[in-house]
């Protein structure tokens, strides 16, 4: 078998690339003479509220953050250049519409990344950062839309044996209306964190054509997501000897909210062992015991690495995922099996024809 890279060896490999591609004459390829592509460049802006991010310097900014600190009114847009940002990021509710670009329109050369764990000491002596605060990225504003970036947690246990909270979110989204198109997801424990401002708060969230991988509950929270042609990538793990590894949904749906998670037309697989992967587990916080969380998986194809017989688990005792709002409906692959039928409800034609990106989204179509 061949060796698995560790992700953040990958990390660093790409930006070591980008750097020496930094040293290339600037004759010798057209995004060295402009890295923002087709974007423009801050002598040639798009509009007003266009900014541009490069770490080398051919920016209006050098990091992320300084842009997103330039940007905290309504409708800026932020173009990328190709590189890998080791930073934290947060967008404040003031800038609503706003949008990334990654200039190159791959997202593997457009890469915010931090390592932060739930567990992570804060600087200051004031404690740990916890779930939230561990977040590479924090985006709270409405109408957020993302294209070709990746966003990232390199945060390892192997490195931190004496850290228990192990959460170590790469993103974090609570505003309504926030779309990502063509990004990618990197992390290990709650990677993709899609959430809402408040309990009250019924959060949209579209991602399309995305890439998400994890191990433990790595996209979970509250919000009303759909993951429209979606890859979810299960992980190997060298610290356990036992399945289950962890869960790829763990939706905490608010018991008012009708609809919670939806993948449609997505694929799941993985580089750990047939079957040590449960497709969901209900999360029910403490701060909300009313929460039913929901969760439709339709027209997928699960790969073995979903244990078939068993795909759902507990995370409490309390709350039995029996309960909650789960359904499957026209599944295909392996994990997709019934050998219990009773493991895995399905919805029926009727029943499914609720549960659309439409349906879900109401009047807002980002996909178009």
């Amino acid at each position: 078998m061949p060796t698995r890279i560790p992700r953040r060896s990958v990390i660093v490999g790409a930006a070591l690339a980008l750097s020496a591609a930094a040293t290339t004459p600037s004759h010798a390829t057209p995004l060295r003479r402009n890295p923002f592509g087709r974007y423009g460049s801050p002598r040639s802006r798009l509009t007003p509220t266009t900014l541009y991010v490069d770490p080398r310097g051919a920016g209006d900014h050098l990091t992320v953050q300084a842009a997103a600190s330039a940007a905290t009114t309504p409708g800026h847009t932020l173009v990328l250049a190709p590189g890998t940002y080791r930073e934290t990021v947060t967008v404040p509710a003031t800038a609503t519409g706003t949008t990334w670009i990654g200039a190159t329109g791959d997202p593997r050369d457009t890469v915010v990344v931090y390592d932060n764990a739930a567990g992570t000491p804060k600087p200051d002596g004031s404690g740990t950062y916890g779930t939230t605060g561990s977040a590479t990225v924090t985006l709270r504003p409405d109408g957020f839309t993302a294209h070709h970036v990746t966003f990232a947690n390199d945060w390892l246990r192997a490195d931190h044996p004496g850290i228990t909270g192990t959460q170590a979110v790469a993103v974090k989204v609570t505003g309504d209306r926030s779309a990502f198109h063509r990004c990618r997801f990197l992390g290990h424990q709650d990677t993709l964190y899609a959430d809402s401002p408040a309990l009250t708060a019924f959060s949209r969230q579209y991602f399309r054509d995305c890439y998400v991988e994890g191990d433990v509950d790595f996209v979970f929270g509250r919000g009303t997501a759909v993951f429209e042609r979606c890859d979810f990538r299960t992980l190997d793990r060298t610290d356990l000897a036992s399945a289950p590894y962890g869960f790829v949904f763990a939706p905490s749906t608010a018991g008012a909210n009708p609809l919670g998670f939806l993948v449609t037309r997505g694929r799941i697989g993985s580089t750990a062992p047939d079957a040590y992967y449960k497709l969901a587990r209900p999360w029910v916080p403490s701060s909300d015991t009313t929460a039913r969380p929901a969760l439709v998986v339709r027209e997928s194809r699960l790969g073995r690495g979903i244990d078939a017989g068993e795909p759902y688990a507990n995370m409490s005792a309390s709350f039995p995922w029996q309960d909650q709002r789960f359904a499957e409906y026209r599944n295909t692959g392996p994990g997709a099996a019934s050998p219990v039928p009773g493991n895995r409800p399905q919805l029926t034609g009727e029943q499914a024809a609720g549960h659309t990106r439409e349906a879900y989204l109401g009047e807002w179509r980002p996909w178009v």
